[in-house]
């Protein structure tokens, strides 16, 4: 795994350095969903540096209520694809790795490890105190860490393949029982495979999305 304490100094005083071409196209333009793997490992190592990119994701206040569960025995596979839909389950099942990304339902209760003192005792509170407000705020900042997430898997030289067609309840009852985790998304990652990009589907024009004021 990489230590970002060997890595070089940041500059934060100056301009930032633009990405390029080749990097904006392997996280952007170039890349696509991977619907086939192939068979090279992704070892622990990788995995675990694909979270040491994604968790500098930003988030509101610093909240970070993402969690990763990796299944990687074949007991845990096996009991994963039990629970993806019928056109998911090939793949989940053959894909060298498998992250389940969830929500921590109870994000609130690490405020005091991420945020100054002054901050964290009123804002712990206020969510434990409002449960449409810590559910909320839950679901946006762990679906912005998840596309970080898809992100980081690139950097990497890895490929995603994100999917939402599982079932959710049965999930977090096989592996999340009583804690306060819940499924936002399953996501197959490794080197891509023969067939493992269909022909990109076409993105919304300029005029389509973008307005000025």
């Amino acid at each position: 795994m990489t230590d970002l304490a060997e890595a070089p100094e940041f500059d934060r005083t100056g301009a930032l350095t633009p990405l390029d071409a080749a990097a904006r196209a392997a996280l952007f333009t170039e890349a696509h969903t991977a619907h086939a793997f192939a068979e090279t490992p992704v070892t622990e190592t990788e995995l675990a540096e694909i979270w040491e990119l994604a968790r500098w994701a930003p988030t509101s206040a610093n909240f970070q209520p993402l969690r990763v569960l990796y299944v990687n025995s074949p007991e845990g596979r096996a009991r994963l694809v039990d629970h993806m839909n019928e056109g998911n389950k090939a793949k989940t099942a053959a894909a060298p790795a498998v992250a389940v990304l969830a929500l921590d339902s109870r994000f609130h209760t690490q405020l005091p490890n991420v945020l100054p003192e002054a901050m964290a005792a009123p804002m712990t509170d206020m969510f434990e105190a409002n449960e449409e407000a810590r559910t909320n705020s839950a679901q946006f900042n762990s679906a912005l860490q998840a596309g970080y997430f898809i992100l980081a898997v690139r950097a990497l030289g890895l490929a995603a393949g994100p999917m939402l067609g599982y079932n959710k309840d049965a999930i977090d009852t096989e592996f999340f029982g009583d804690s306060p985790w819940r499924t936002i998304l399953v996501v197959n990652i490794g080197h891509p495979g023969e067939g493992a990009f269909r022909d990109r589907l076409p993105r919304l024009d300029h005029s389509d999305v973008v307005r000025w004021a």
